[in-house]
């Protein structure tokens, strides 16, 4: 691969035909030499190699779960409309005589313009090559030193590959989603060899990501680095006063001004609140958000392109405004074809329809205009056609390769290497990024992302140690990519920015002034490395508040849930136990036994809460305090216990071959080797058996009785919470549901005359209809169950028997009175003191009972999880 590619031979085919190759050499060496072709592989041989090309085949283009590369043309498309539009050139003018009069601000203005069109085009080529086009010469004439103008625009330019949408997320957030599953596995295996369990708990699992979540995790990191680079232009500007001078505005800043800041601001930022807005609050998938930023670009393009001519912005308006209307009408009504039953919502339908038509229209309109104005839509979908063709035949060939690396034993040679190097995680993700930076010298940043990141990340991912987040590891990856846009000899930015460059402008003065702006890029992958809060924070907050969000009492919630309710403990406690105290003076008299004594029971429990969470959290210390001494020690074993595997499994291979050498009876000598290298490896698996600390085995002993115990307390502090709170609210929804079942009360009765004079298919929809209403009221299900023996009794039998059903009927409505009897007391004697100590305990013992997390514990929790947390001691 490395030969091909130094000979300048197409990536594209360098990765496949590289794979292709050596595994051909590899089959025929086998097979003359050994007499088998899978003789030199690891794994399989050219076959499996060859299942593995159509699998991986299979699942870029076929599989129906993995459509996040979908959203790649999509993102291309709206990126080069919008560069081919000019947006880019309107924005860096306005921003400049904005920016400009400050000292550093033509640097200011090109650092804020690259950001916005980072998050609008995304497409590096693009803003260098337009930046370099307008900015470069106006910070010529105005004296700026040429490697800090260079250096400025060539930086700003790779913002696009971190501030979302990027491309570079995207294929990142594809290839993380397979080394997360093979992680897992990895994980998974490791908590079985350790413990013995056959189940690891699902909150050690690895967490996932998707194109999404990268989106939202790099939206802070790229305005971090946004902020580095302005700061650093300030302070060079300040400190050296000749290097970046500020340029005075010869206009006014008047209305005409404020204005045309206005159209050239508002439309790129339109665009990224609806595609990232959308993205973040929800609304529309990645792919849709693509969708969606495509048809805006076009529109956008459809009013510049006809600039300085009448009816200009026509499209845009009536796209707009059909927009507005669609939203408003969804708002306000529930817009559905089926469910029209009203001439009010044939209306509203048929307004929708109209919007839609319009909507249509505008950007038909639109891109009639892209179309006919220098064949703009044809050249923008070619070149949309020629980078989704790049990055997909790309990927193919990486699969080709990588699964070829796999067969050959590389991935576990990596695997080895890493795992085996002192100091643990940050070790092996210190390399990895020293690694990733070094190819960003010579590789480009798909090659980096398809080729690398399948062989690292899943090592990286399995690693209990540090138990780092998918979404961070991939924003980390997607940051030290950058650079690979800047870094000398082979940094396409430099390449761009060269080409439009005047001859005044040195190549030497370019690479020294990119140079601190990498360092800049460094530092920031550092500030985020140490605080993981920056990526973690935006999508575990919209994961927690979202419609879907997972509900309280899921695993991975527990520990910082726990942490929440101690804080409330030490805060309200005394106000929660005065009003269980308050709970236990009730007069329970009115209602059934059973729940009498569940009620009673509950609150029994609540007050036994306050103990069960601090048993729970001594325990938690006790580990703490014993894991001071231990966790040292299990680090020194899995690094003996990781070598006697290795060595097994050669001594296993060696032993196989020795036997199968043995029968055959045709080399002798390599016999001889062999056993000879099973004695040293049997000599040095017993020294290294011997090496284990002899009081390992009693220390794994008592440090397990700690996490049993930690175990056992939480369960059952859970188990006190849950049976605190669940009676009450059973109680609660019984006695407010009241009201509902003497509303119901004569529609039961009525199914008399129902049994007796209805038709059989009427009966069964009238009592289907009337087991519904009763079933919605908490508490009623023996009245309902009562009724569904009445309505079978007729509805059921070729021979319907009337009178069974009135005697089914006849207990449901006596079932009925009684419970209807019971509840009026209840309510007026408890239901108002119910509710009040409900509201007293619902964020605290009650919170894992409830559907959802209160916004303000889910922001607590969002705050608490987003960073990482060492879970090695339960492996």
């Amino acid at each position: 691969m490395a030969g091909t590619l130094a000979s300048g031979f197409p990536v594209a085919f360098s990765l496949p035909g590289s794979a292709i190759i050596t595994v051909c050499v590899a089959a025929a060496a086998g097979y003359f030499i050994e007499g088998n072709p899978d003789a030199y592989f690891a794994q399989g041989g050219a076959s499996n190699w060859l299942s593995a090309g159509v699998t991986n085949f299979r699942g870029v283009y076929w599989d129906v779960d993995r459509d996040t590369l979908i959203a790649i043309p999509l993102f291309v498309f709206m990126g080069i409309m919008l560069q081919r539009s000019k947006i880019a050139e309107d924005l860096l003018i306005t921003m400049a005589q904005l920016f400009g009069p400050v000292r550093g601000g033509l640097g200011i203005s090109v650092v804020f313009v690259g950001a916005l069109l980072a998050a609008t085009t995304g497409i590096l080529g693009a803003t260098v090559v337009a930046m370099g086009m307008i900015s470069l010469p106006a910070m010529m004439r105005n004296n700026y030193q040429n490697w800090l103008s260079t250096g400025t625009i060539a930086a700003s330019g790779t913002l696009g590959q971190i501030i979302p949408p990027s491309i570079v997320l995207i294929i990142l957030a594809d290839q993380l989603s397979n080394a997360v599953d093979q992680a897992g596995a990895l994980r998974a295996a490791a908590y079985k060899t350790a413990t013995g369990e056959f189940s690891m708990p699902s909150e050690f699992g690895v967490t996932s990501t998707s194109a999404g979540d990268m989106f939202m995790g790099a939206m802070v990191p790229g305005l971090v680095l946004v902020a580095v680079y302005m700061l650093f232009i300030l302070v060079v500007a300040f400190i050296k006063r000749d290097v970046a001078p500020p340029v005075p505005f010869t206009g006014k800043y008047d209305r005409k001004f404020a204005g045309n800041v206005i159209l050239a601001l508002f439309p790129p930022l339109a665009l990224i609140f609806v595609v990232l807005g959308s993205i973040i609050t929800g609304i529309a998938t990645v792919n849709q958000a693509g969708a969606v930023g495509a048809v805006g670009a076009m529109v956008m393009a459809g009013y510049r392109l006809y600039e300085g001519h009448r009816r200009a912005f026509w499209p845009a308006a009536i796209t707009c405004a059909a927009v507005l209307v669609i939203m408003i009408l969804t708002s306000l009504y529930t817009i559905n074809v089926k469910a029209i039953e009203t001439v009010e919502d044939e209306i509203v339908i048929g307004f929708a329809v109209l919007a839609v038509i319009v909507f249509l229209a505008g950007v038909l309109w639109s891109g009639a205009r892209t179309m006919r104005i220098d064949n703009t839509l044809q050249g923008v979908l070619m070149e949309t056609a020629k980078t989704t063709s790049l990055v997909f035949i790309i990927l193919l060939g990486a699969a080709m390769l990588t699964a070829a690396f796999r067969g050959f034993g590389g991935e576990e040679l990596v695997r080895e290497f890493l795992t085996g190097l002192p100091g643990g995680f940050w070790t092996q993700f210190i390399i990895v990024m020293a690694v990733i930076f070094f190819l960003g010298f010579f590789l480009d940043f798909i090659e980096i992302a398809v080729v690398v990141v399948p062989i690292v990340t899943p090592i990286l991912l399995a690693d209990p140690s540090a138990n780092v987040s998918a979404v961070w590891l991939g924003v980390m990856i997607g940051l030290n990519m950058q650079t690979s846009f800047l870094t000398p000899p082979f940094g396409f930015a430099l390449f761009y920015l060269r080409g439009v460059a005047p001859p005044a402008v040195k190549t030497i003065q370019m690479y020294k002034g990119v140079v601190p702006f990498i360092s800049l890029q460094l530092l920031a992958l550092v500030i985020v490395g140490m605080n993981p809060a920056l990526v973690n924070y935006l999508p575990t907050r919209v994961s927690l508040l979202s419609e879907t969000a997972p509900p309280p009492a899921n695993p991975r919630l527990q520990n910082c849930i726990q942490e929440y309710v101690w804080g409330e403990f030490q805060t309200r406690g005394d106000d929660i136990k005065a009003a269980i105290a308050q709970a236990q003076q009730w007069d329970l008299a009115t209602l059934p036994p059973a729940l009498q004594n569940d009620v009673a029971e509950s609150v029994t429990l609540a007050m036994g809460s306050f103990d069960a969470l601090k048993t729970a959290r001594d325990a938690t210390d006790a580990k703490n305090e014993a894991a001071v001494v231990y966790k040292p020690l299990l680090e020194q074993v899995r690094i003996i216990q990781k070598d006697i595997a290795d060595h097994k499994a050669e001594l296993d291979e060696d032993k196989q071959t020795l036997g199968r050498l043995k029968r055959n009876g045709d080399d002798p000598e390599r016999e001889e080797r062999l056993a000879a290298r099973i004695e040293i490896l049997e000599a040095e698996m017993k020294e290294l058996t011997a090496s284990i600390p002899s009081d390992w085995a009693e220390t794994r002993k008592v440090f397990s009785k700690y996490l049993s115990e930690e175990k056992r307390a939480y369960g059952v502090y859970r188990r006190t919470v849950d049976g605190a709170y669940e009676p009450i609210k059973v109680l609660l929804s019984t006695l407010k549901g009241s009201d509902d079942l003497v509303a119901a009360r004569q529609d039961v009765a009525d199914l008399e005359d129902v049994i007796r004079n209805a038709s059989k298919e009427e009966l069964e929809a009238r009592f289907k209809e009337v087991e519904s209403e009763v079933g919605a009221v908490a508490g009623a299900g023996d009245i309902r169950n009562a009724l569904s023996d009445a309505r079978r009794a007729i509805a059921s039998s070729n021979t319907p028997d009337k009178e069974a059903a009135l005697s089914s009927l006849s207990k449901a409505l006596t079932l009925m009175d009684s419970e209807i009897a019971w509840r009026t007391k209840a309510s007026a004697a408890l239901q108002s003191d119910v509710e009040s100590y409900e509201r007293s305990i619902h964020d605290t013992i009650g919170v894992r009972e409830l559907d959802r997390l209160p916004r303000h514990i889910a922001l607590y929790v969002t705050g608490c999880s987003a960073g990482h947390t060492d879970i090695s001691l339960y492996f």
